[in-house]
């Protein structure tokens, strides 16, 4: 229950504001009554006992510590059920956060003196008996006093580090994405290189205003880190190689101490070393000294993800991560891993077939052996002396050997190879000499050439768009699934990706700048093309980043999500006036919303909101009237890319763990039926899909996934799950894939 102003709690601190509010309690400013001074009381709602005692141990490690960037824990207390409060000193100031919204983004002199400060209190904390991870290093706790000096705060997630071969004392694991490595998500253990990753992407998002690609996608090969200087050229090469370094994807290629960190901060501005709490950076206006917005809840409830009791969700039940102490290993070392023992399993199944074949060639040819030494082997039969009869045996079957000749034409339309087949005659012995070999030359008709017309689709017929890397940069592709004709039709220069296909099937509208699958494409504008390839022709659009498009079932306007008003909002353009845009999703700060998809009628948009650190699944009405989340899945899952069912009874869509890895999987919901609030999950036993679309008849499902071989691929099957098909098998990633519709 939240503490209300002038509450007097223990009988000595009364409550002032709140700071922040989360899942796992709220944080309070208060007035030490004994003593006269200003105090931060943490509060902590969950009371079990193993909570307890976790909580009275980290409460006496972080009392005793004592650094001049970090802030004392002064006291601890626990009040029955009530909660367990933890009490420290309140530094007065900004936070990194509040200056790179004031500022926009830092310059390098101030980044060195923060990351050189932060260095000092890592190297403090981890150097303690048993050392202390902070595991929490965002924006939000670095703080700047009014006299500019640096503090490192909020210790609620604070981890005791015992080493590689003994248990860990864990607080609330949380994940905040982009400023924490992928070991941090449950897949392996976390050790002091955690918060050398975290200051790294702090000092990122603080030198170029945005936050760094997340750790766990760029593990699982599905981002990559946009070089610093890329987005901020007046950053040194030298300092933006120390930020890269601190946050490799692989633990043991980071800095391995603090120290070494500082060193490479402060050698990169050319920098001597100064006593620790010396770093200073310009102090805070006054206007700056405002608390913090009570309202705001995405932080502090992170914290509350590992820890908060999952809601009920109808889907696959993934078990609890055994591997948090484990040593982190990078998905794609994993994979090299696996190619390396395959390899290895194939080599020694070929030497056990060669052992085999040798040791059965007594059996299978006695002839090859003399026959004195056959004689010497007992367990061998006798070679034979008498001549068989030999029985003239029918024609034996003509093997049709095909001939491929191909004409190269400056056509953009592949033309298939013709195939002449020839029947070669027989060589077998068997044959009686008065018999003479048939020679036959049968031509076989060629495939027929698919055009690049619309073909009514169902059951594995039609054509798809779809994106791929496979040529370097992400162009959208054209597939016929009949004669697997395949014609590129974008030849951006910086990629292109998110095709949505007119309803006509006549044009597409796509996303670009695109290097590769990534969360927000930053800076990307929106072209319509022709599906031959013609006609390329950008939409109007600002400065921020649009993409998500999907066209609208009566082809006269575009739902996209555009960065335009500083965070991700749905917006409507109409194709005929590019002009004319209206916006139709307005959230609070930090309630972001994106992924329109239209349903069939045109009459509604299902999309998905981001609250709470997770993405939901939210409709409204066409004109943003009447939105309303319509699955409730709790802030472990994140609901995402909504799409419809031909009918518009249903709504498919795709869920991820917030909290820890797991493949993604399917799930529906009633898109008219509010009764229910939780997805029911649609069991098509296959590893990975996501990105899913029906096809235009309702019978087949189109999507993007991976097969035991784990390479990104385009697959379709029908919608109970039979009769899988692969439709590409390219080593590059191939994504966002859309059935073309029927047409007029």
């Amino acid at each position: 229950m939240t503490l209300e102003k002038n509450t007097l709690i223990h009988n000595r601190y009364r409550i002032i504001e709140i700071l922040g509010q989360g899942g796992m309690g709220s944080v309070y400013r208060a007035i030490d009554e004994n003593l006269g001074v200003a105090v931060a009381l943490k509060e902590n709602l969950f009371t079990t006992e193993e909570y307890t005692r976790q909580f009275r141990l980290e409460a006496i490690i972080l009392a005793n510590l004592r650094h001049p960037n970090m802030p004392r824990v002064s006291d601890h207390f626990e009040l029955g059920d009530q909660g367990q409060y933890l009490v420290m000193d309140f530094i007065e100031g900004e936070d990194l956060r509040n200056r790179m919204d004031r500022m926009g983004m830092i310059s390098e002199e101030d980044a060195v003196q923060i990351g050189a400060a932060i260095c000092d209190a890592l190297a403090y904390l981890h150097t303690r008996k048993p050392p202390i991870l902070h595991r929490d290093i965002k924006p939000g706790n670095v703080k700047i006093t009014p006299e500019g000096h640096i503090f490192l705060v909020d210790f609620g997630l604070a981890k005791v580090y015992q080493g590689n071969n003994q248990a860990t004392t864990t607080g609330a694991r949380a994940m905040t994405p982009g400023y924490s490595p992928p070991e941090q998500y449950g897949t392996a253990r976390t050790d002091p290189r955690t918060d050398f990753y975290s200051l790294g992407a702090t000092l990122y998002a603080a030198l170029c205003g945005v936050i760094p690609e997340d750790g766990l996608a760029r593990a699982m090969d599905n981002a990559q880190l946009t070089p610093l200087r890329k987005r901020n050229a007046k950053v040194s090469r030298r300092f933006s190689t120390a930020i890269e370094k601190a946050m490799a994807i692989d633990p043991s290629d980071r800095f391995q101490s603090a120290e070494d960190f500082k060193k490479a901060l402060l050698g990169s501005a050319s920098k001597t070393q100064q006593t620790p709490g010396s770093h200073i950076v310009a102090p805070p206006p006054p206007e700056a000294f405002l608390p913090n917005d009570p309202n705001d809840a995405v932080d502090s409830v992170a914290a509350a993800k590992e820890k908060t009791p999952r809601p009920p969700v109808v889907g696959p039940v993934h078990p609890p991560s055994t591997t948090d102490d484990q040593p982190f290993v990078s998905p794609l070392k994993k994979q090299k891993e696996r190619e390396r023992k395959r390899r290895f399993a194939q080599v020694r199944f070929v030497l056990v077939l060669l052992l085999l074949i040798l040791g059965s060639v007594p059996f299978w040819a006695p002839g090859i052996l003399p026959a004195d030494l056959r004689g010497a082997i007992p367990f061998l039969a006798p070679t034979s002396t008498s001549t068989p009869t030999i029985t003239p045996s029918p024609l034996p079957t003509q093997t049709l050997v095909a001939t491929s000749t191909s004409t190269s034409t400056s056509t953009s339309t592949p033309v298939p190879p013709t195939f002449t087949a020839t029947a070669l005659p027989s060589t077998s012995t068997l044959l009686p000499a008065t018999v003479e070999p048939v020679v036959n030359t049968p031509t076989i008709p060629a495939p027929a050439i698919s055009t690049l017309s619309v073909t009514p689709v169902g059951g594995g017929a039609g054509q798809i768009a779809y994106a791929s890397n496979r040529t370097d940069l992400p162009q959208i592709y054209l597939a016929d699934l009949a004669s697997l004709a395949l014609v590129p039709i974008t030849n951006m220069p910086e990629g292109a990706c998110q095709p949505s296909w007119s309803p006509d099937g006549e044009k597409l509208v796509f996303t670009s700048p695109c290097k590769g699958v990534d969360e927000i494409y930053y800076g990307a504008g929106l072209y319509i093309v022709n599906a031959d390839g013609s006609g390329l022709t950008p939409i109007g659009t600002v400065p921020g980043g649009d993409f998500d498009p999907d066209w609208s079932p009566d082809g006269k306007s575009i739902a996209f999500t555009s960065l335009r008003t500083g965070q991700m909002e749905i917006f409507i353009i109409s194709v005929d006036d590019p002009t004319s845009t209206n916006q139709i999703t307005k959230g609070a700060k930090s309630i972001e919303s994106r992924q329109p998809a239209w349903s069939p009628d045109g009459t509604q948009i299902a999309y998905v909101v981001k609250r709470f650190g997770v993405y939901q699944l939210w409709l409204m009405n066409a004109d943003g009237t009447e939105q309303k989340q319509i699955v409730r899945s709790g802030i472990a899952f994140s609901d995402y890319l909504p799409t419809w069912s031909p009918d518009g009874k249903l709504i498919l869509f795709n869920q991820r763990c917030a909290t820890k890895f797991c493949f993604p999987y399917l799930l529906s919901i009633s898109s008219t039926d509010r009764s229910v609030e939780q997805g029911a999950a649609l069991l098509l036993n296959v590893i990975s899909i996501e990105d899913v679309e029906y096809s235009p008849d309702g019978f087949s499902l189109l999507y993007e996934g991976e097969e035991d071989d784990e390479n990104n691929d385009i697959f379709y099957m029908t919608v109970t799950g039979a009769n899988r098909i692969r439709i590409t098998n390219d080593l590059g990633l191939d994504f966002d894939p859309t059935w073309r519709p029927y047409g007029n």
